[in-house]
């Protein structure tokens, strides 16, 4: 029984705080903090395929020896990285010094929107009702179950939040996992913020924790049907992939823990999960453009797991367990994947059967069994859709949304006898939704919509969306939302979000937080971009590799329809993106400074070439068949042609803020540091060109409830002011 913790943010934002401890100003020369901090040059040459690059500012990058060095330990070199990013930091304080009161304004406001005491819709699993609940003034949730009802069960609770962060700069709950007795919790918690984390047991009886304790892992484990057996995967603690897979048994110390399987193809990661029926253990390997499974049945931990289907190049397959069958979503001979079953022992290619045919136009995304119902999430023409099928072949159906634009998704359904289909859905104009559908009679029954504390009116608002011919010809999605009396004469702010990677796709979302935006006149849009794969899976392979580029023109093809048509203009328009979208974010900078008001850049992969020749680097080799290889030099030149930090050239470019997190593991901060200090030596304009370098956050920003709102207050303010909105 497992329940993962989702607290990601899609966009990370920052929080001024206190700045670093003073050390010697060895790193920079600043003649004051009202000017620029001057990071210092220490040409360091990097030569591939005979091509020599010169990388000034590479003495940036510390090991993580270095990094979790103490105060008396720190060398000379990691004193001159702490004192640049302590004088960005402190230097963007400054420079928004005046906004301070603005920001906490947002602050209060967007937190006021969110009701502090609530409850999210309970979830019943073996014989419990599964719920997570929030007390009011509390950064972190109560994850809680009551024995078979509701009303007359008796609270236990599994996790207690507020109680295990206090005292912690950062806290962090992956997933927690209770044995099908329901005696034994596990749960993984991260206080670095390194996605690294410590997986600890609790019996639940007696309430005392056990002495087992996990280290190194993902945070997750699948208990075996014996009550006392888990499986759990351990990280590389150097480039942090998922590289293994152990047994451990209750009651014994972690060194004598079994290796049931290591990944040692380094492009691959694994990964351990139990199927819906309970009946199979399955390892999955994954990389971008094949996986490969192996089960062993849960009541027998010790036996040997077989392979489903041995990796080959290209094939792609997720498999799911019912009856006789493993039900396999697979790309063989169906680029937008198709559905196939096989028996269980039987479970090579060869033998696989068609369910469900491929299309051309609807991407299959994934499944849910049920005893009577099959429930496929599709996508089709850039919107997300449930289908519902029959398995005696008595029909089937797709469900109805009301919204032009929207998100809706299976939710939590543990129970395999029901006829009860849990889904979420939102829109830009719907706040999150928890509904129950009757597949069979067809009735929808809301069984909680996210209350926005405050009032909100949902014929306040207007959601649209409008397609954009990109220069190649290719239709281009955009997702737009605005307040009712917007007028299309290019007079209002507008803020362009995108993604446009790895496939995955950006859909249209609720946010009371962004209703500060939209109650001052800006615009919201999301382009859906190539390298997502909101319009299958040709949308995201004509976005990555050789044809990234058409991720980077997209988003500026977008941002010149949203001017032409008067949505906004020129010296209104914003731009956002966080990760490889702070690579998008890059990009555009580059090839089109003159069409932005400001970009705000988070965590942004921009030193594309130097970190994909670095395997040494988390997640680089799991990543060649995203953006190639630069040992190749094909890829290399491509590479190159768009890196953002090997394209900085001397000339104007808009306000910009970039942030990022000491502590990330996915994208070091390094990066938006080196990009940052060379921009300021490139740049030929007076613009706001800001850094903030959160010490205690890794790559998902501030952990806590109302944290992140700080974050979202400053990157608010800083295009707010921009636009001439002061309040």
């Amino acid at each position: 029984m497992k329940h993962y913790i989702y607290g990601g943010l899609m966009a990370v934002g920052l929080i001024l705080g206190p700045s670093l401890s003073s050390e010697s100003q060895t790193s920079t020369n600043q003649k004051s903090m009202s000017q620029a901090p001057d990071a210092k040059q220490i040409p360091y040459p990097i030569v591939t395929h005979g091509d020599k690059r010169i990388d000034n500012y590479y003495w940036m990058r510390l090991s993580d020896e270095q990094k979790n060095a103490t105060d008396d330990q720190r060398d000379e070199q990691t004193k001159d990285v702490l004192n640049y990013l302590n004088a960005e930091n402190a230097y963007t304080k400054e420079k928004l010094s005046h906004t301070e009161a603005f920001q906490a304004k947002l602050f209060e406001e967007m937190k006021g929107r969110i009701k502090e005491t609530d409850q999210s819709v309970p979830v019943k699993e073996n014989g419990y009702w599964y719920y997570t609940r929030f007390e009011a003034g509390q950064d972190y949730a109560f994850n809680c179950r009551k024995k078979e009802s509701l009303e007359s069960g008796k609270e236990e609770i599994l996790i207690n939040g507020p109680e295990l962060a206090k005292g912690k700069d950062y806290w962090a709950l992956a997933s927690f996992d209770i044995s099908d007795d329901n005696k034994i919790i596990c749960y993984g918690t991260d206080i670095v913020s390194r996605r690294i984390y410590t997986i600890e047991f609790r019996n639940l009886e007696t309430n005392q924790m056990l002495k087992d304790k996990l280290e190194g892992t993902t945070g997750s484990a699948t208990w075996a049907a014996d009550n006392k057996t888990v499986f759990y995967t351990k990280k590389d603690p150097n480039t942090l992939r998922e590289f293994q897979i152990w047994r451990h048994v209750i009651g014994t110390d972690q060194s004598a823990d079994v290796l049931v399987f290591e990944e040692k193809d380094e492009e691959f990661s694994c990964f351990v999960y139990k199927t819906k029926s309970k009946k199979y253990i399955v390892i999955g390997s994954s990389q971008t453009v094949s996986n490969e499974y192996r089960v062993v049945e849960a009541a027998n931990p010790n036996g040997e797991f077989r392979v489903i289907q041995p990796r080959e190049r290209n094939l792609e397959y997720g498999i799911d367990h019912y009856g006789d069958f493993f039900y396999i979503a697979t790309n063989l001979d169906a680029k937008n994947f198709r559905l196939m079953k096989t028996p269980v022992d039987k479970t090579t290619k060869e033998n696989w059967i068609e369910v469900i045919a491929h299309r051309e136009d609807v991407l299959l995304e994934g499944i849910s069994i049920f005893k009577n119902y099959l429930v496929v999430d599709e996508r089709k023409a850039g919107l997300t859709q449930l289908h519902i099928i029959r398995w005696d072949g008595k029909g089937d159906y797709y469900m109805d949304f009301p919204d032009p634009t929207y998100s809706a998704g299976i939710g939590a359904n543990p129970e395999f006898d029901t006829e009860i289909l849990r889904f979420g859905y939102t829109s830009l104009t719907t706040p999150s939704s928890t509904f129950d559908f009757n597949m069979a009679s067809k009735e929808r029954k809301l069984l909680k919509q996210v209350e926005v504390v405050g009032g909100y009116d949902i014929n306040n608002y207007q959601s649209e969306r409008v397609f954009v011919t990109a220069k190649d010809g290719t239709k281009v999605p955009v997702s737009l939302v605005y307040k009712k009396g917007f007028k299309k004469d290019g007079s209002a702010p507008l803020l362009l979000y995108a993604y446009g990677s790895y496939g995955y796709s950006i859909d249209a979302t609720f946010s009371s937080s962004r209703l500060s935006l939209l109650d001052r006149g800006f615009v919201f849009a999301i382009a859906h971009i190539r390298g997502g794969q909101e319009m299958g899976r040709q949308w995201y392979e004509d976005g990555k590799l050789l044809k990234k580029k058409n991720t980077f023109t997209d988003f500026i093809d977008c941002g010149e329809f949203l001017v032409r048509e008067k949505y906004t203009s020129n010296n209104k328009l914003f731009a956002m993106g966080g990760s490889a979208g702070g690579l998008l974010m890059g990009a555009i900078t580059n090839m089109a400074p003159h069409m932005w008001k400001g970009i705000i850049s988070a965590v942004p992969f921009v030193d594309v070439i130097t970190t994909m020749l670095d395997e040494t680097i988390p997640l680089t080799t799991f990543e060649f068949d995203e953006w190639g290889n630069p040992k190749n030099q094909e890829y290399y030149n491509y590479m190159k042609s768009y890196s953002p930090y090997d394209n900085i050239e001397a000339t104007n470019y808009p306000n910009i803020l970039v942030t990022t997190g000491y502590w990330d593991s996915q994208v070091q901060y390094w990066e938006p540091a080196k990009y940052m200090a060379k921009m300021r030596d490139m740049k030929t304009d007076n613009n706001l060109l800001l850094m903030w370098c959160n010490m205690d956050a890794g790559h998902g920003g501030k952990s806590g409830r109302y944290e992140y709102l700080k974050e979202v207050a400053m990157e608010y303010a800083f295009m707010l002011d921009l636009a001439g909105i002061k309040e």
